[in-house]
């Protein structure tokens, strides 16, 4: 009688702990899609337009709450829904209200007059896209190019243009992949 107690606790035991691992996998589960769906949201790099900051199939995770204001230099992930590839990864150039002029000879980007120091690019501007330039961006939209310029669909092409900040999906903050680039993105 003694050994069927134990053999009954020891199976009631094995179920309780099951339960409860079910239980803790399901409420992780649970957490990982809302902090998924609302704080944070993971993506991939398409492409080589981003290169050298970003390079195809890399992984990284946005910052979705909290971002609602778009900086020059920022880098984000944009829905542009006559872009039918999906999302773009691109750089802030400008934003609403700046005047953006792309020097033809030189290949220099101007921003409200200024020529702009631009360390992440690793070569100057040669295709300057079919937009008339200088160009006011519209207050709440965001230009934005890839740093790989010559090879880049971005703003600059009329096929895909200036988007509203609305249409930025969020900021790319880290980078989870590959694992020997693993850290912030900047």
């Amino acid at each position: 009688m003694e050994e069927n107690k134990k053999q009954k606790n020891k199976d009631g035991g094995l179920a309780t702990e099951a339960f409860f691992w079910a239980q803790a996998l399901a409420v992780s589960l649970v957490v990982l899609i809302i902090v998924n769906i609302f704080f944070f949201r993971m993506s991939g790099v398409m492409g080589g337009s981003m290169e050298p900051t970003l390079h195809e199939t890399d992984r990284v995770l946005l910052r979705v709450i909290g971002y609602s204001e778009p900086q020059r230099g920022d880098i984000v992930v944009v829905s542009a829904p006559q872009y039918k590839q999906g999302p773009l990864v691109k750089r802030i150039i400008a934003v609403g209200g700046d005047v953006i002029d792309i020097d033809a000879v030189t290949g220099e980007v101007y921003i409200n007059g200024e020529l702009q120091y631009e360390p992440y690019i690793s070569e100057l501007i040669r295709k300057r896209g079919d937009m008339d330039y200088p160009v006011t961006v519209p207050e709440g939209f965001v230009f934005f190019m890839g740093d790989n310029r010559n090879g880049s669909t971005d703003s600059r092409d009329s096929s895909i243009g200036m988007q509203p900040v609305s249409n930025i999906i969020g900021k790319v903050f880290f980078r989870i992949w590959p694992l020997k680039d693993f850290g912030v993105v900047r």
